[in-house]
């Protein structure tokens, strides 16, 4: 099973992905803001390779980290042209958290799978100009250019031969010990802001922060995916909202309706944050001049996303995926990829659907590579 599956080297998983975006280590947070904004949609949460020259990498970074660095001290909170002013090299974890490594294009599936559960959260692979028979080491063959290679492509890789794993496929999660009860939460009252260094453990892990009532039940969690579609003036929320509505001003993606920006305003005011409140007030014109320009349908006029619930309200469409203990592998899985999530959050259905834990495709893999050996 083993010679069959692993046949395939590392450039294979890499067939059609796009070459990463990068920045030197000298560049700017702000720079780093611009840089992923000018993407497409699509691509709003995607990470910036960071390295001293091109074709090297020593981090990756996004959106919500400029948005940890924003709201990491009442100082940048209250000159955010400064905070924005430094070095990307500051947006990256200082424990290894979060680490990128540079994998050869012909490393087998087995060795890049070792690198990634021996800590390394994304490989960052060199793209080939031509054939994958053509030789490394600044030969022809290899550009400049990488891609990432990630947790998802190789339970995507894995899921695609599940039938050979059908002994441990159809099995619980629970029985094969994948439900983690140490996740990352807070209480839907408590101050977003007390939550920035769980944002920070959630991105190097690519997980969440579940906000969870003092009975146990998930209320939602504070996407970092999330997060990292939002602009810079998403730290103006973190810094007056609760746990609880800053899951709604994520939920709208940057257009939030007028009664929460009077709030987030409020709250600027009366901490004298003056700085960050100009900040939001131009980037919300900006904002605004361009959705005045562009409409969703005949009528001309702009789409606006509305509350259905809660404080502020969030969209059913944007609820937190979830299981139970009781689901097969294979099911987590495939919910998982198709919701293009790394992590589900597991509801216990026998103690009254509180929180039980989280399983997560880092823990998913580890199944594969016992199976493996």
């Amino acid at each position: 099973m083993a010679v069959s599956l692993l046949a395939n080297d590392v450039s294979d998983l890499c067939i059609g992905k796009p070459a990463v975006r990068s920045l030197p280590l000298s560049a700017a947070a702000g720079d780093l803001a611009a840089t992923v904004r000018k993407g497409p949609r699509a691509a709003a949460a995607a990470c910036i390779a960071v390295g001293p020259a091109r074709g090297a990498v020593v981090g990756r970074a996004g959106l919500a980290d400029v948005l940890c660095l924003l709201c990491s001290s009442p100082d940048a909170l209250g000159r955010p042209a400064a905070a924005l002013d430094r070095p990307v090299s500051a947006l990256l974890p200082k424990d290894g958290a979060g680490e990128v490594r540079r994998v050869d294009p012909r490393s087998s599936v087995l060795e890049a799978l070792d690198e990634i559960l021996s800590g390394a959260q994304v490989l960052a692979v060199p793209l080939r100009s031509g054939g994958r028979k053509k030789q490394l080491g600044g030969v022809a063959g290899v550009t400049g250019d990488f891609c990432w290679l990630t947790q998802e492509d190789l339970v995507r890789y894995f899921l695609n031969s599940i039938s050979l794993f059908y002994h441990v496929a159809a099995r619980s999660v629970s029985s094969l010990g994948l439900v983690r009860p140490d996740f990352l939460s807070v209480r839907p009252d408590e101050a977003a802001l007390s939550a920035v260094p769980l944002i920070r453990r959630a991105i190097a892990a690519e997980t969440a922060v579940a906000v969870v009532s003092t009975d146990g039940h998930l209320v939602g969690e504070i996407s970092t995916a999330h997060l990292a579609a939002c602009d810079e003036t998403a730290a103006a929320a973190i810094a007056t909202l609760s746990a609880a509505d800053l899951m709604a001003y994520i939920d709208y993606f940057g257009s939030p309706p007028e009664h929460i920006l009077r709030a987030i305003k409020t709250g600027l005011k009366a901490k004298g944050l003056d700085a960050m409140l100009e900040l939001m007030e131009d980037e919300t014109m900006t904002s605004f001049s361009l959705s005045s320009s562009s409409s969703d349908d005949d009528t001309g006029r702009p789409h606006l996303r509305r509350p259905s619930s809660g404080s502020f309200g969030r969209r059913s469409t944007e609820e937190p995926v979830v299981c139970s203990p009781a689901s097969s592998l294979v099911a987590v899985m495939v919910q998982a990829l198709a919701h293009r999530v790394s992590y589900l959050w597991v509801l216990d259905e026998e103690d009254d659907c509180r929180l039980a834990g989280i399983v997560t495709f880092a823990d998913i893999l580890r199944v594969f590579r016992e199976q493996l050996q």
